[in-house]
């Protein structure tokens, strides 16, 4: 993200404000930058009296506007974090009075979490003037596979299109733990390596052959063959393999199906924009298309639902996972 660069940039520059204020639903690039200023801005000998972390649940405003009062010894600079501020929600505004007056030798670093700063109050005013305020938010799962080509790229690596789609089938949208598992592949395979599924299947356990981005895909052909070994493959694993996490994945689908037959413009990239997916994707969604008229959609997307109640214990009992996901297969193709 180019606004992370350029807080960062800034920070390795030396201009470096007095309040950074962290929020959004995106955790992955508040800790980033929360990450960078306490790993930065004071040396290694100056963070023993100088940075100091507090947490919301256990402090108030109060507690924060004092230590940020302080002043550093024997440094030009302090630094305060305050971590899962998002637990002072009720109070967070009665901190516009210290960002009205701030101390100039204290850099203090707010990660409100999960949530959003209202632009109309005083405090999101007052920092804007003041210091740093950055919105983190949610990548969408259509952008989470360019994420990884990028990232990969930057450590000197490259990733397949099916590999990095693979990676966001399984793991979905949350960056944190998807850079966990890159963290992994990068202390097992050399720099300059072309990340494939295999690698992916071999190194992270996700299967290349059997997981929910193939059954979609081989439902969608109408591939019955393939479908039917998939939903043996995940009935012998459903631990790896929860039925829950298929419905939901299969509904989705379906929803965006039914979307897909009331558009216009079929082109991939008009496609690619209303269902906010990766262009990759589109093939399979005009291939699906001309397998499922809008009518046969809606029966099926009735279908799931009525599938995802029977897999939660509603109306049906002592039913295996594995015989509701043939069940679904059949009430499907």
């Amino acid at each position: 993200m180019d606004e992370v660069k350029r807080i960062v940039a800034d920070i390795r520059s030396g201009n470096i404000k007095p309040i950074y204020f962290l929020f959004g639903e995106e955790p992955y690039y508040i800790d980033k930058i929360s990450e960078f200023i306490e790993n930065n801005v004071l040396s290694e000998e100056e963070r023993g009296f100088n940075q100091m972390v507090l947490y919301g649940r256990d402090a108030s405003i109060d507690d924060i506007v004092s230590n940020a009062k302080r002043f550093p010894m024997m440094a030009e600079r302090q630094v305060l974090v305050v971590k899962e501020a998002q637990d002072l929600s009720r109070t967070i505004e009665n901190l516009t009075s210290y960002v009205n007056n701030l101390q100039p030798s204290t850099v203090l670093v707010v990660c409100y979490k999960y949530k959003k700063l209202d632009k109309r109050k005083k405090l999101y005013k007052a920092v804007q003037k003041e210091g740093v305020i950055f919105e983190s938010k949610k990548l969408y799962e259509n952008k989470v596979a360019e994420w990884i080509r990028k990232v990969l790229l930057g450590r000197g690596y490259g990733i397949s299109p099916k590999a990095a789609i693979l990676l966001v089938e399984f793991l979905g949208n949350d960056l944190g733990r998807i850079e966990k598992e890159l963290d992994k592949l990068q202390l097992i395979l050399p720099q300059k390596t072309e990340i494939t599924p295999e690698l992916v299947e071999e190194h992270i356990g996700i299967s290349k052959d059997y997981n929910n981005f193939e059954l979609k895909k081989a439902i969608g052909e109408r591939n019955i063959l393939k479908a039917t070994r998939i939903i043996n493959y995940f009935a012998q694993n459903p631990k790896a393999n929860p039925f829950v996490l298929t419905v939901s994945l299969l509904q989705s689908f379906f929803t965006q199906l039914l979307q897909y037959h009331g558009l216009n413009d079929h082109s991939q990239k008009s496609v690619a924009s209303a269902l906010k997916i990766n262009p990759f994707f589109v093939k399979e969604f005009q291939v699906a298309a001309r397998n499922y008229p809008m009518k046969k959609v809606s029966g099926v997307i009735s279908s799931l639902r009525e599938l995802d109640l029977k897999g939660k214990g509603v109306g049906a009992t002592n039913i295996s996972h594995g015989d509701l996901l043939k069940e679904l297969l059949v009430k499907i193709i």
